[in-house]
């Protein structure tokens, strides 16, 4: 299946969802599908979790009954990525936030807001181990890295041995992948870089 034939359902209750469409259908052709009932996951072949504020995204997939589609889904092997809130709602413990539920999905416990407040907001080039296996690169990028940007980012304070490590910012680690679930710390939909949702679309295949 290549990506043209695929449809990506981008979660669109709250947060910049419409970014991660743009990017997938102006950069990659790929379709997209906004979800927002479980009956919106019928037909989707992987799931994206965008930004937002974690606590009001995961309100609204209680109250329209998304939250346990979604992890019947995941169990069943739909890939999910997750960005930034969307680490969150992955994670399976939330750093001294224990009455914060989660999807509980991937084992790794994350950092709220573990940037700074959104004024401290920045954007860095970030080491990303798929590139450098497979030595991709962009005219105009940094060898194996992809462009980050944080916007009151979390990061991962601790992952299971089964978590696969894909990128550090300095010593934290913000990318990392669970068999069909794949989470950064930052966001690539708002950059002109689509290298990351390449390989997300490269899981569904």
């Amino acid at each position: 299946m290549n990506s043209s034939q695929k449809t990506i359902g981008v979660l669109a209750l709250q947060g910049d969802f419409d970014a991660h469409r743009t990017l997938l259908e102006t950069r990659l052709h790929t379709r997209t599908k906004e979800v927002r009932t479980p009956a919106d996951l019928k037909g989707v072949d992987g799931l994206i979790l965008p930004g937002g504020e974690s606590t009001t995204i995961i309100k609204l997939m209680q109250r329209f009954g998304l939250y346990s589609a979604i992890r019947e889904r995941a169990a069943e092997g739909l890939p999910m990525y997750g960005t930034c809130a969307g680490m969150i709602l992955l994670a399976h413990e939330i750093y001294e936030r224990p009455e914060q539920p989660s999807l509980d999905l991937m084992k790794i416990t994350v950092a709220r807001n573990a940037f700074g407040r959104q004024v401290e907001s920045f954007e860095s080039d970030i080491p990303f181990s798929p590139l450098q296996k497979s030595g991709e690169t962009g005219s105009d990028k940094k060898e194996g890295t992809v462009r980050g940007v944080f916007i009151r980012a979390p990061y991962v304070m601790e992952a299971a041995p089964e978590v696969e490590i894909l990128g550090h910012f300095q010593d934290k680690i913000v990318a990392v992948r669970q068999g069909n679930l794949l989470a950064t710390a930052f966001h690539p939909e708002l950059t002109d870089d689509p290298r990351v949702h390449t390989y997300f679309l490269e899981m569904i295949s």
